[in-house]
């Protein structure tokens, strides 16, 4: 990813702290109108593959909430996503 593409968003912790975190992609699946969001802190595994985090984002509350996702259709295909993300790299 080019440094000048980055986008970056502040996330609030259980705990209230606040860490910075780079944004790899906002998307939204049209047919049930949830909001995902793939993010990384650049962290590395043993492989040095980067790790990235996926959250639902929830905005009924109106400050948006990253949410974990529990149903495993969605996290099929949010999966799926992300297998097309990384085939584009």
């Amino acid at each position: 990813m080019d440094n000048n593409d980055t986008k970056m968003m502040t996330i609030i912790k259980e705990d209230g702290t606040q860490e910075e975190v780079n944004v790899v992609l906002a998307f939204e699946f049209k047919d049930t109108g949830k909001e995902y969001v793939i993010y990384t802190k650049d962290e590395k595994d043993e492989n040095e593959n980067v790790t990235v985090y996926v959250s639902n984002v929830d905005r009924s509350s109106g400050e948006p909430k990253l949410l974990g996702i529990d149903d495993e259709e969605e996290w099929n295909r949010v999966k799926d996503v992300l297998r097309e993300l990384s085939k584009a790299e």
